[in-house]
């Protein structure tokens, strides 16, 4: 049996339903829920627990109520888990995406099919979250978007972590036997490939900061010239 110490399923709700809701310590709410003193703290003081919704660990079976209250009776007392939070495993299907990168989806798809072929429409689907159909038609430019897709790195776009690209394209590559002379030229590209997507935005963010500028500086001489019209009247 693991001596491992066992922790409630969401440490922070319950830390904060704990602070909210009983005479507790810091210190044991930290100690029960795995979390350092401070980040207890931070919750009693309001600055971290408005982001968390609080959870009973005791409609959860975690602790009973005499349990609590031998903590509040022992500021020393350790709380002790009474029943193991059941873990949460992935249910199978494709990989969830926030909204507001759905939409730069077909960027990523688009630059995995040009630089690695080598890579199976079901990787690339379980890579970004997408299904075959969508991949075949960025493949075929039958996409009704294709006009607007430009290949974009998906690590860049944030649809996936370098090291889950670098494990994927590892297994590709084994299974299609490219040499590593291959991976170093396909490593070269795709770097260069990066480093221009990264001066593009960049390029962009400098753009819009200079026109923001330029708009505020014309806003500024409107309002002066509004103003100087004004004294014109006045003084007439």
């Amino acid at each position: 049996m693991s001596n491992q110490p066992t922790y409630p399923l969401m440490p922070h709700a319950t830390a904060s339903w704990l602070v909210d809701n009983t005479a507790l310590t810091f210190e044991q709410i930290a100690e029960f829920c795995g979390l350092h003193v401070l980040e207890v703290q931070a919750m009693a003081d309001d600055l971290a627990g408005a982001k968390y919704t609080g959870r009973d660990p005791v409609h959860s079976g975690e602790l009973t109520q005499a349990e609590i209250d031998r903590g509040q009776a022992n500021a020393d007392y350790k709380l002790r888990m009474q029943k193991a939070p059941l873990s949460v495993s992935r249910t199978k299907g494709p990989r969830y995406t926030p909204v507001s990168k759905r939409q730069d989806k077909p960027d990523g798809i688009a630059w995995i099919l040009r630089n690695h072929p080598e890579i199976s429409d079901a990787q690339v689907g379980k890579l970004i979250g997408t299904t075959r159909t969508t991949i075949a038609a960025i493949r075929d430019r039958t996409h009704w978007n294709i006009s607007n897709i430009n290949p974009k790195d998906p690590v860049t776009l944030g649809l996936c972590s370098q090291r889950e690209l670098d494990a994927m394209v590892a297994r590709a590559a084994k299974k299609a036997g490219i040499t590593d002379e291959d991976e170093g030229q396909a490593s070269d590209r795709l770097g260069s490939d990066r480093e221009a997507l990264i001066e593009e935005l960049r390029a962009e963010r400098e753009a819009a900061a200079k026109a923001a500028g330029e708009a505020a500086q014309e806003a500024e001489a409107q309002a002066w010239l509004e103003a100087r019209r004004r004294e014109g009247v006045s003084d007439s």
